[in-house]
This record gives C-alpha cells, structure tokens and sequence, in this order.
C-alpha cells in the first residue's frame, strides 16, 4: 500500500480529490494536512473521517517540524500540495500571507521530499530517488497573466503574472522546477482554469452569487463584468491530477482547461435567470486592481499525451452545482459565519 500526503486537503479541490482518490483506489493510505483557516471545512469530509485508510493532520505546509514529522510517521510516496491562500482579493489585502504559504510552505515539503526520497546519488553525483515517488503541485492558469480576445495559455506561455496570488503561484512553480533541473526530483505541475462545483467557498464567483441570491442581496460584479474565464468541473479537475500523478511524464507541465469560456456576466445572469430572481440584484462595482481581462487554457497536451479529457459540459455542470448548493444550505451558512461575513463587509460595501 502506497501513502499519499494531500496538502489543503480540506479545502474545495482539495477535499474533492481525497474523496475522488479514496472511491476510486484499494491500496491507498491519505495523509491530509490541512491548516483549516477560512476556506478549509472537515465538514466537507465528513463521510470519510472515521476511514482506516485515510488521517487528518492539522497544520501548516511552512511548518517544517511538523511536515518532517509526516514523513518520518507515514513514509510518504506521493505529495500532492493544493494547499494554498488562493483568493486574488485578499492577496491584494495582504501579500505576505502568500508569500509565506505558497512559496516557503511549498520550498518546506520540496526539501523535505527530497531529504526522505534520496537514496544515494548517480554517477554524475545527481540524488536517486527511491522507486515509485512523485511531487505534484496544483497551479493555475493565473501564472500565465492576461489574453487579449485571441490565443490560449500553452505550457510554453511565458509566466507573466499580475496579482501577489498568482505571483506567489508562478514562484512555487519555479521552485518545483528547480527541483526538478537541479535535484532530479520526479514532479509534475498542473495549471488548471477556473474551478467551480460542490464545497467552494462563497468568496468565489459562482457560490457567492447563488448564496447572494438565496438570500435577496445584492450581486457585486466588478467593472462591466466582461473578465472571460475558462471554466472547469472541480470533478474532471480531480481525474485530471490523477491521470497525472500516475502516467504523466516525470518533469512535464500539464494544462487543465474545461472548453468552456464564459463571461462573468454571463455567469451571473444565469444563475439569477435559473434561481428566479431578478437581475435588479447586480450591483457594479469598483474593478479589482490589476484585473486580468481574459484567461483560456489549450489543454491539447494532456489529451492527446495522457487521453483526459473534461467530461462535464458547462450546463451539467452549473445544473448540478445550484443544486448541491440549495440542498446544502447549512453548510453554506456555516461556512460563512464570523471571519467571511467581516471580510465581505470590507470588500463590497464601499
């Protein structure tokens, strides 16, 4: 049996994809660390917290005693971090929260992996690793910066980022890449669009949008609501790292993209048409500083080389995701009680 460390395993990707690997696999232990601030939620996990095969940690990835600690416990063979602060507006709040996380918490398991993988060193006096490990960071496409109305981001797009979030993400990126050109480490990075489905967190676009509406308040949308995102099914995101961690090539980027590029606009107003409301609710707001206009994914790499591919059409997947979130409106109020209620206040009531 093989020991797999999930990073941010509490949080809406992340949480999803321990669930995904656990469903699917016999012959997996899970190693969950998870610092439960604000967007993580054991109750999104509930249905597995009693499993033999699966622990919960609580901490910090930047906790190096505690993450050597893992290691030494669990003899991990797989790590795969989404564990990040990853919410554009509140990097530009407070830069520094991400710069700690994102990149030192990531350096932290880096050389920690490395520290218990190595087994000795090759003929050229690069480290071996022992058989059957991998490090797989979970990026996104924000790294890549902004589109005009054509192209799409390619592994090969130059990183160009324009927020302190996707900033901190391009250099964790770097890190593990140097890991990999410096160290030999087998790792792979995935970039993906735009996540939506059950268990986000309402500061997100979708979630905010129909819990705003639920509850008759107003819709805060930035500028005139033209940012074009890419969207993507947190499920086919999960099957995607999956597919990677256990056939991509060791050292290789892969793009994660949905096909389905959409307007926030667009979003909004058919959220509010399939709720019934009344688009009075839309509330134009003061655009985010530095507000990348468009971002779209080619994803040709990860189909053609390793045969995934989305399987959620848009509007299944809107379809479904409204429906998980009327059904769970108690986990909708819990989530955002206390910390989230101050945060909203600051952010859209200006």
């Amino acid at each position: 049996m093989k020991t797999m460390l999930v990073t941010g395993g509490a949080g809406f990707i992340g949480s999803n994809f321990v669930k995904h690997i656990l469903g699917k696999y016999d012959n997996y232990r899970l190693v969950n660390l998870d610092a439960l601030t604000y967007a993580g939620n054991l109750e999104n996990l509930k249905e597995i917290e009693e499993g033999q095969k699966y622990r919960f940690i609580k901490g910090g990835i930047a906790d190096r005693e505690l993450v050597e600690r893992i290691f030494e416990e669990e003899n991990i063979d797989y790590v795969v971090n989404f564990a990040a602060e990853s919410h554009v507006d509140r990097s530009i709040e407070d830069p520094e929260i991400f710069i700690k996380t994102n990149v030192m918490g990531t350096q932290v398991l880096l050389d920690v992996a490395k520290k218990n993988w190595v087994t000795g060193k090759d003929e050229f006096g690069y480290p071996v690793y022992r058989d059957g490990v991998k490090y797989l960071q979970v990026s996104t496409d924000e790294v890549y910066g902004t589109l005009g109305k054509e192209g799409m981001f390619k592994e090969t797009t130059p990183l160009a980022p324009n927020s302190p979030y996707s900033a901190s993400k391009a250099s964790a990126d770097m890190i593990v890449r140097a890991y990999n050109e410096t160290f030999k480490m087998p790792m792979n990075i995935t970039r993906c669009s735009n996540n939506y489905g059950p268990y986000q967190f309402p500061e997100k676009l979708i979630p905010l949008m129909i819990a705003n509406c639920l509850n008759e308040k107003e819709l805060p949308v930035y500028g005139d609501g033209m940012q074009i995102r890419d969207w993507l099914h947190v499920k086919d995101h999960c099957v995607a790292i999956d597919t990677v961690l256990h056939t991509g090539k060791s050292g290789e980027i892969y793009n994660v993209g949905g096909n389905n590029e959409k307007a926030n606009i667009e979003i909004v107003k058919l959220i509010i048409k399939t709720l019934g409301k009344s688009e009075r609710l839309i509330k134009y707001v003061k655009d985010r500083l530095g507000h990348d206009r468009r971002y779209a994914i080619e994803n040709t790499k990860i189909t053609t080389e390793l045969g995934w591919e989305p399987s959620y059409t848009f509007e299944q997947g809107m379809k479904e995701t409204i429906e998980w979130y009327l059904e769970n409106q108690k986990w909708m109020d819990n989530v955002t009680s206390g910390e989230y209620k101050e945060y909203y206040e600051k952010m859209y009531n200006k």
